[in-house]
């Protein structure tokens, strides 16, 4: 990671790319496949590196963009549009929530399923549940490491408050997660992202259950509408990651709250 930015648009914003957005993620989707012991070591035990590699591959992307589960055809136009417009490949992290709970569902079916009382047992749900949860968790914080630019799609479906007295919060524990990644991870400089580039490669809560968490999104640069188009109007003719470059120049790393 390089830059973090906090992006605010209307929601109909990049409308006309959301198709485009949803065919590139359509070609990360990945089947549900409850055979298990593709997943066994020789000990029978499940092995997290085959379980990650599968369900939350990693994948070349130069922006990550962070958004709200409401906010999905938001980010999926925003992908699209960056796509169209720069040649740029996103990684939308929506892209894999979904996964998480398919993965689950597999492993519950197996595990924590009592077929006598046809229920499933409540210990065993905490434990697989942790398990996949921590998985998904590595790979997202890797593919923020691993993208130059991330894009947090900031809404009122992802930030209850943007008041820096009340301070600002959410109640998804993935955005809460994300944003606390984007602070701690080793910032790298454009040059080294590139360098590595030519060397190398659902969020759904049920109501009874709602934690708040504190969001510091200080470190992040705000990008508005009128921003974002002027980044479009000094970018005419230029592509790829030479785009972004100029995003960095036009907009200035945020200095630090004391």
């Amino acid at each position: 990671m390089f830059r973090g930015f906090e992006l605010s648009v209307p929601d109909n914003s990049f409308h006309e790319y959301k198709d485009v957005g949803g065919s590139l993620h359509q070609e990360n989707k990945r089947l549900v496949d409850g055979r298990l012991s593709q997943f066994r070591g020789h000990s029978g035990d499940l092995l997290s590196k085959k379980m990650t590699a599968a369900w939350f591959p990693e994948i070349d992307a130069q922006v990550f963009i962070s958004h709200a589960h409401k906010d999905s055809e938001l980010a999926l136009g925003l992908s699209g549009h960056l796509h169209r417009r720069f040649g740029l490949t996103s990684f939308v992290d929506s892209a894999v929530w979904g996964y998480a709970n398919d993965l689950l569902k597999v492993l519950d079916d197996e595990f924590c399923y009592n077929d006598e009382a046809r229920t499933y047992n409540y210990q065993k749900r905490n434990r697989s549940t942790s398990h996949v949860h921590m998985m998904l968790s590595v790979a997202l914080s890797r593919m923020i490491d691993r993208c130059e630019c991330i894009i947090f799609i900031n809404t009122p479906h992802s930030i209850s408050s943007r008041d820096y007295i009340q301070g600002s919060t959410t109640d998804s524990p993935w955005i809460y997660s994300e944003i606390a990644m984007t602070r701690l991870i080793e910032k790298r400089s454009p040059e080294a992202h590139r360098r590595t580039r030519t060397t190398a490669a659902t969020e759904s809560y049920d109501a009874e259950l709602k934690v708040r968490y504190d969001v510091d999104l200080d470190h992040l640069s705000e990008i508005d509408g009128q921003t974002y188009n002027n980044w479009l109007g000094q970018t005419k003719g230029i592509t790829g990651l030479a785009a972004l470059t100029r995003l960095y120049d036009l907009v200035p790393p945020t200095k630090p709250r004391n």
